[in-house]
This record gives C-alpha cells, structure tokens and sequence, in this order.
C-alpha cells in the first residue's frame, strides 16, 4: 500500500468519525452500522472496480451512453439544423466550438427519461431497488421502507425515491428519515448519471460506469454518515418500525409502455428546463460573486471555496499539489451544484490532476449535495409528509453536511484502492 493509499485509509476513518462530531458525539455508537457500512463500501467497490466481469460491465455502460448521445444527436440534428450537432455550413475555427451544451447534450435528458419511465413500467427498475434494499436492509438492520427507499436513491431522484414510500413516511423513527434524506442528497438520479458521464468521457475513462459505482457505493455510505450523526434510538427492525412487506411491489405509474414513454418525455422536459435556468443563474452569481470579491482581497470565490474545502480533499487521498483543484470542485458543488463542479472539471480544472485524483473527484463529486437541493428537498417531503414538517426541516441542514461526508466517503474508498 503506498503513502497516498495509507492517507486514504486514515481519511476514510477520520470522515466517520467527522460525521460522529458533527451530530454532537451522540452515543452509543452503532457498532453494528459502523462495521457493515465500511466493509459494504470498501466490498462493493474492490468488486464493482477489480473483479474482471463485473469491470467489464461497467466498462460497457461508456458504449451504451456513447449509443444513446448518437441516438439523441440524431434528434436533435433534424430539429436544430447544426446547433443540434448536424454538420456545420462553415468552418470551425476553434476546437469543439460548434458545441453548444443546450442544443447538444442537454435534450439527452428527454431520451433518458422516457428510458426511464419504460423500464419502470416494465418493472425492471422495481426489481433492481428491490435487491439492493434486501441488501442493505440485511447489512443495517434498517426498516424495509427506508432501506427500499435508500436502495431507490442510486437511480431516482430526491424527491422521487421517497415518493415510493410516502405511506410509510409518517412511521419513519427519526433516524430513518434522516437516512432517507441524507441519500437522497448524497447519491444522482439515473438520468443525470448518463449527462454526467457525456461531460466527463474526455477526462475520465469509463466515466459511466465510474459514476454508477459511485451511486452505488453512496447508498451504505449515506446510511453510515446518517448513524453516526443521528444513531437509531432502538434497533430500526423493533417495535414501531416502518417496515415495507416483501410482497408489495412499487406502485404502478403507468398504464401502457406509450403512456410511459410520453410522461417520461414530459417530465425529462421539466428537468432540461429546469437545469438550463438553474445552470444561468448559478454561474451569472458566481461570476457575480468574483466580481465582488477580486478586487477587494485577490481571491475568488473557487480560491476561498478551495481553501476551506482542502481538509476534505486530503482525507480523500489527494496529493498536496493538487488539494487546491479539488477542493475548489468541492467547495462549487456545495454552494452552486454538482453540474457546475462537473462542468468545470470536465472543461479544464480536472486537466492539470493526476488520473488517481481525477478518478476520486469523480467519486466524490457525484452527489446532489448543495443548497438548492436542500430547497427542494424540503418542499418535496413536506408536501408528501404535512405531518413530519418541523422534523424534515430541522433535519434538512445536517442532512446536507452528513451527505457531503457520505460523498468524500466514497472518494476515499476510491482513492484506498488507486494505486498512485
């Protein structure tokens, strides 16, 4: 193991006990979470990451979302002449300055999210969360609606997981919807994960399948951040607990496969939209905020974010060289968002990192962890749960702390098993 590995080893330890910190010390520690947490996270990544078949899987997620941005290009070529990614009728004088991001790459949403809605309908998706929430459910001692609704996080939204379980919502212990928030903001939905990877593909070999690891591992590392910080009062399988039977099945959404198709569209609609305003308001305030800040004390905002955020990128395993770069990615995801941050790295900032650092940024990046998503959050559980109001938002600030510990976490893990 070498040093930088070491450092990762330590950072990995030193973020739990972090997140112990932040939630007060509360005792007792759960022994129980703390174990199957760090070995689920460190499993599953030396699996998802060595074992041959399974990195050759992941490996051809890159070819699948390589297929569906041709698939998408075609449509928008025809729609948007060569805006859209038709050819161009002159000729280009600067690298890859016909690309437009709003023409290009976002309307991949749109085929994603009927991808989505159909592979729900035919109840791939459903079956796929239920796994995974046997699994964690087993390895936490976690309730079957918070486990099923964690499980759910590593494909769909903040908002859109726990709508799964919104009966259940009222019974959660507190500590179960803490576990429930933290992963909603810890972990990216699916069609996000395929936009990400189109930006990082040029930076990041595999960056598709990297970027489903690291959702993946986010669901135990959520679940451990969230006990640490807020430990179970009883064990989550005793008396009270929400617990969602084996034999329900996710509510059925749609009537037929066309019907899924044309919703999917709808609401991919809504987040292309949503995601093109909030790109434009997020990067007009940070140029904003440069403004303000350079001439007074020479510093801008990704410098002062990078300071403070550079104890974080070196439990992750960063070399020194590089803990400025990566804690200013940090720092912008927390204020701004993750497309920000994603987008910076992918466009220049990751260039001058080492391929281990680009890898762990990668990982600790992957995440809806800023404010905004905090906002919506919050006005998306308690419009489902009126009855749990004062404790969603009481818990929706410590939620965003204990998330972004959850995504370093995974970074560490990353970077634990990254030879330099």
């Amino acid at each position: 193991m070498s040093l930088l590995q070491a450092q990762s080893a330590l950072g990995l330890v030193g973020l739990a006990a972090l997140a112990w910190a932040c939630g007060g010390f509360r005792r007792p520690i759960p022994w129980r979470i703390l174990a199957a947490g760090l070995a689920l996270q460190i499993g599953l990544a030396a699996l998802l990451l060595e074992l041959p078949p399974l990195r050759a899987t992941f490996d051809g997620l890159g070819k699948g979302v390589e297929a569906l941005s041709a698939a998408t290009q075609a449509g928008t070529a025809l729609v948007f002449g060569y805006l859209g990614g038709a050819p161009l009728p002159f000729q280009e004088t600067r690298p890859d300055g016909g690309f437009i991001l709003f023409f290009q790459a976002l309307p991949l949403l749109l085929v994603v999210g009927a991808l989505s809605a159909l592979l729900y309908h035919w109840r791939i998706l459903p079956l796929v969360v239920r796994g995974l929430s046997v699994l964690l459910r087993r390895a936490f001692g976690i309730s079957g609606a918070a486990g099923f609704s964690v499980a759910a996080n590593v494909f769909l939204g903040m908002v859109e997981a726990p709508l799964l379980i919104r009966p259940w919502l009222a019974r959660l212990s507190q500590a179960e919807l803490f576990m429930v928030m933290v992963a909603g903001l810890a972990t990216i939905a699916g069609n996000m994960l395929v936009i990400y990877a189109t930006l990082l593909a040029p930076v990041v070999p595999g960056a598709a399948g990297q970027l489903l690891t690291a959702s993946l591992i986010c669901a135990p590392a959520s679940v451990l951040a969230a006990a640490l910080m807020r430990p179970p009062a009883v064990p989550a399988a005793g008396a009270g607990a929400a617990v969602l039977p084996d034999e329900m099945a996710a509510p059925r959404l749609y009537d037929s496969a066309m019907e899924a198709v044309v919703q999917g569209t709808a609401d991919g609609l809504q987040l292309l939209l949503g995601v093109m305003a909030t790109l434009i308001v997020f990067v007009a305030l940070a140029a904003l905020a440069n403004m303000m800040l350079e001439p007074l004390t020479g510093w801008t905002l990704q410098s002062l974010l990078g300071l403070v955020f550079r104890p974080l990128a070196w439990l992750m395993g960063i070399p020194g060289e590089h803990l400025a770069t990566v804690g200013s990615s940090l720092g912008l995801k927390v204020v701004l968002n993750e497309f920000v941050a994603y987008l910076g790295f992918a466009t220049g900032g990751g260039l001058g990192l080492d391929g281990r650092s680009r890898l762990i940024l990668t990982y600790a990046l992957c995440g809806f962890s800023n404010l905004g998503s905090v906002g919506i959050m919050l006005g998306g559980l308690t419009t489902m749960c009126p009855e749990r109001r004062a404790d969603i938002v009481r818990l929706g600030l410590p939620a965003l702390v204990a998330a972004n510990i959850a995504c370093c976490m995974t970074g560490a893990v990353v970077g634990l098993l990254t030879a330099p």
